[in-house]
């Protein structure tokens, strides 16, 4: 069962939220990096700040992750890559906006690492998938596993195209994705000398690390749900289930490095959440958080979607952040930024 203590990994999408993190905890553990981004400008940010890595940090520019052998060169020389490169946003009109780059992309690094030349070297390939190719959102109460799959919008997009919601071709673009690149590795795995893994978070939220040209305004999805949600009380998707940004780098690094992680799907959560949840906790650290409008006990509150992290406990060892400690955090850094 291939596994990587150390060596040079790549990181795709490197200046992205999640990506970032992930950038960070490889550095931190000893491996060399190399980044793919779309443009050399948006290296610049990682390089100031990962400038005490100088020596073990470098990039490559992808312009666009669907042109055919767009990682070729990318994957030369390096022991593992982790894909992290994918859409995240609600705004499509076609399903295919998101479907494509997130389907596309994921084969296209496959396919780079299964080439000749790249074979000599990668002994693993870590798939960054969600939870929104998990969980079935219209469902009773209940609790998923990595057995589960959201067949349900896949359904829903393929019947209503773009009068789908948001959310549905969103998870759309994760379903296929994902089982693309399963069906790649089942297909090839007798013949490569690389292994698969798959890890699944739910919503991810956190401090943040990457560029952010602008206020609050103009943060990652997630954290800016997070934000509207907190300072505003502004409720505007589901319930679910989170992972704090710095645990799943933390996770996508010991994918790499754990014999045990081969050849599995892991989900990697925290734990469920209500907005209000992370709304008392953001009141009680700091007064320039407004309180809830309505009343909230959380000891009586139901939560729909919970998902069984035991895997990702067993499997690599996580640990997770408390909600309060993420909750902490995160406002340290609006904080400092000037956002409260």
């Amino acid at each position: 069962m291939p596994a990587v203590a150390s060596g040079k990994v790549l990181i795709t999408g490197a200046n992205g939220f999640i990506a970032v993190w992930t950038v960070k905890a490889f550095l931190e553990a000893g491996f060399s990096v190399r980044g793919t981004v779309r443009s050399a400008a948006k290296a610049e940010h990682l390089k100031t700040t990962f400038s005490s890595y100088a020596d073990k940090l470098e990039f490559v520019v992808v312009p666009d992750i669907l042109e055919k052998g767009a990682f070729d060169q990318a994957v030369l020389g390096v022991d593992a890559v982790v894909h992290t490169a994918s859409p995240v946003h609600l705004a499509a009109d076609e399903p295919s906006e998101v479907i494509d780059p997130a389907v596309n992309g994921t084969l296209g690094i496959l396919r780079s690492a299964a080439l000749p030349l790249a074979l000599a070297s990668v002994r693993r390939v870590v798939y960054v998938s969600s939870c929104a190719a998990v969980l079935t959102r219209d469902a009773p109460a209940r609790v998923y596993d990595e057995t589960c799959w959201n067949d349900a919008d896949a359904r829903v997009v393929e019947t209503l195209g773009r009068d789908a919601d948001p959310l549905a071709k969103y998870s759309a673009s994760k379903i296929y994705a994902e089982r693309a690149a399963w069906a790649f590795y089942e297909e090839q795995k007798e013949t490569l000398p690389w292994d698969l893994v798959v890890v699944n978070p739910p919503w991810v939220f956190g401090p943040v690390l990457h560029e952010v040209r602008g206020g609050p305004e103009s943060l990652n999805p997630s954290n800016s749900l997070y934000f509207d949600a907190v300072t505003k009380g502004e409720f505007t998707v589901p319930d679910n289930c989170y992972v704090d940004v710095r645990d799943l780098a933390l996770a996508l690094t010991l994918a790499v490095e754990k014999p045990e992680a081969s050849g599995q799907r892991i989900i990697v959560s925290q734990g469920k959440f209500k907005w209000q949840d992370f709304a008392v906790a953001a009141n009680k650290i700091s007064d320039k958080i407004p309180s809830l409008k309505e009343p909230y006990d959380a000891s009586t509150a139901e939560y729909k979607i919970v998902y069984n992290n035991t895997k990702s406990k067993e499997a690599l060892g996580i640990t997770y952040r408390t909600l309060e400690e993420t909750t902490a955090d995160i406002l340290k850094g609006w904080e400092t930024r000037g956002w409260l």
